[in-house]
């Protein structure tokens, strides 16, 4: 594919890039902020899983627009003179080995943002049934993504022509459902649960673990939904598919990267939020039973505002460090 309209939109798309990826390296820093401040010798397993995690996810991304800017600038300003302009050199140089790479890169990060949100689904949920279809659909992204990488890097191999063209659609049509499913079964147990808690501890109580940033956060939203952009441009054939391409892959990154530091803020959901009815809610280190609550309405022994003002666990037992990944 190598068209007017596909020479703007990957023009676009290297912008697109470096303006995103100016906002992950915001949310990196502020994420390392946060882990290197704790004393090494207090340093849990999902603080150095966080680090490692974010780290890969970093060089990930870097790789994939690196790349995309380097070969825009090959074909625009270092071959400007190529028999048969800008178009001819792509259909040359589309298998590059850096081009290769990148997109190795952006498999990858496919792979890892898909395995964190399968694994919140499960934290969400608490039940490991629930992901069974999602990690099913996981397994075939990669047999379809290592294929995919080997047809796309083969001499004269196109990612957008012919059967390299083909699987790629076969992959990002089950990596996407796959986005698709475990977001919306993300959202309908958040909801589903606020509806419960919130006749016990009122909106406002819950808001931090059921309201709009939680749901966008925690089921990855601008990343289904950029994928959703991505697959039907692309099953369309249109040139607009690498600008929406760029969308894909660096909300692959940035938003497993919110995620992370909304955990490291202690605002996300955990095993012991999910597991128990609306029965405890915890403020530091006091706790406050239901009834209590429903009593402080019409006594001065229990004032809400204390309960609510910091922020609130429904469980029956120590959050755990494990309890959030």
């Amino acid at each position: 594919m190598s068209n007017s309209l596909f020479q703007n939109s990957y023009y676009i798309c290297v912008n697109v890039n470096a303006i995103l990826y100016g906002i992950e390296l915001v949310l990196y820093y502020l994420t390392m902020r946060q882990l290197l401040q704790r004393k090494s010798g207090k340093r849990t397993r999902s603080d150095k899983f966080f680090m490692g995690f974010s780290t890969a996810l970093l060089f990930l991304i870097t790789i994939y627009m690196s790349t995309e800017a380097i070969f825009g600038e090959e074909m625009w300003i270092v071959n400007f003179d190529f028999p048969g302009g800008a178009d001819a050199w792509f259909a040359v140089n589309a298998a590059v080995w850096y081009q290769t790479m990148g997109t190795a890169s952006f498999v990858f990060l496919n792979w890892l943002t898909d395995a964190l949100m399968i694994y919140r689904c499960f934290i969400v949920w608490n039940d490991y049934r629930v992901i069974v279809v999602p990690i099913i659909l996981y397994l075939a992204t990669w047999a379809l993504g290592i294929i995919e990488l080997v047809v796309s890097g083969e001499p004269g191999g196109d990612f957008f022509v012919g059967k390299a063209e083909q699987l790629g659609l076969a992959y990002f049509s089950t990596t996407i459902r796959l986005n698709v499913l475990v977001t919306v079964l993300i959202c309908v147990r958040i909801l589903t649960y606020a509806r419960r808690v919130e006749g016990t501890l009122g909106p406002s109580s819950t808001r931090t673990y059921t309201g709009a940033a939680a749901l966008i956060i925690e089921s990855a939203l601008p990343y289904t939904l950029a994928g959703i952009a991505y697959l039907v441009s692309t099953g369309l054939n249109s040139g607009i598919s690498i600008l929406m391409g760029a969308f894909y892959g660096m909300f692959a990154c940035i938003s497993p990267q919110l995620l992370i530091l909304r955990v490291l803020s202690g605002r996300v959901w955990t095993r012991t939020t999910t597991t128990v009815g609306p029965t405890t809610a915890f403020s530091g280190s006091r706790a406050v039973t239901a009834s209590q609550i429903t009593s402080a309405n019409n006594s001065s022994d229990i004032a809400l505002k204390d309960i609510t003002k910091d922020r609130i666990y429904i469980s029956t037992s120590t959050v755990q460090d494990s309890d959030y990944v």
